[in-house]
């Protein structure tokens, strides 16, 4: 088999294969900012977490990239790589770093930099539709990047959509 045909059989595979390895996720939560003049508040995320580029046995990574939007204003952008590991009966442990780029709407939520890193580690239950819904806890900081450092930790229920199924 030439080059040729070799590269369009495994273009076809590649397009051929599910797209349900995609997903997006939803979620609704609480920030609580280390600093005392800071705005505590709700949270709306949004996830897009891409197709695994590594799997081995109950683990699998991929890449990802979230948009965090808090009721104060405050806006995190990021993109980085998620982690999988799927326990039994449907469970999993999903963990992910992302850095990216923090604004805040008032001086009491500035945590140091525009540069940001958001740490995220959940548990969740996948249905039998794809579907799944995980509880977060993340972390976002500078990790001392900057001279101050406050941080905000959020507490997150998130919606998991596959996409192309």
């Amino acid at each position: 088999m030439n080059k040729t045909a070799l590269l369009a059989a495994a273009v076809s595979a590649a397009a051929a294969m599910p797209a349900a390895a995609q997903e997006v996720t939803l979620g609704l939560g609480y920030s609580d900012y280390h600093r005392e003049t800071a705005e505590d508040g709700a949270q709306f995320a949004v996830d897009y977490l891409h197709s695994p580029f590594h799997e081995k046995g109950r683990l699998s990574a991929r890449f990802g990239a979230t948009l965090e939007v808090q009721e104060t204003g405050d806006v995190f952008a990021g993109a980085g790589i998620s982690a999988v590991i799927d326990l039994n009966n449907d469970w999993f442990i999903e963990n992910s770093v992302m850095p990216g780029a923090y604004h805040e709407s008032s001086a009491g939520n500035d945590l140091g930099s525009a540069f940001e890193i958001r740490t995220l580690l959940a548990v969740g239950k996948r249905f039998a539709n794809g579907r799944a819904v995980s509880l977060a806890f993340s972390h976002k900081s500078n990790a001392s990047t900057a001279d101050e450092n406050p941080g905000v930790n959020t507490l997150t229920l998130r919606w998991h959509i596959p996409l192309g199924s």
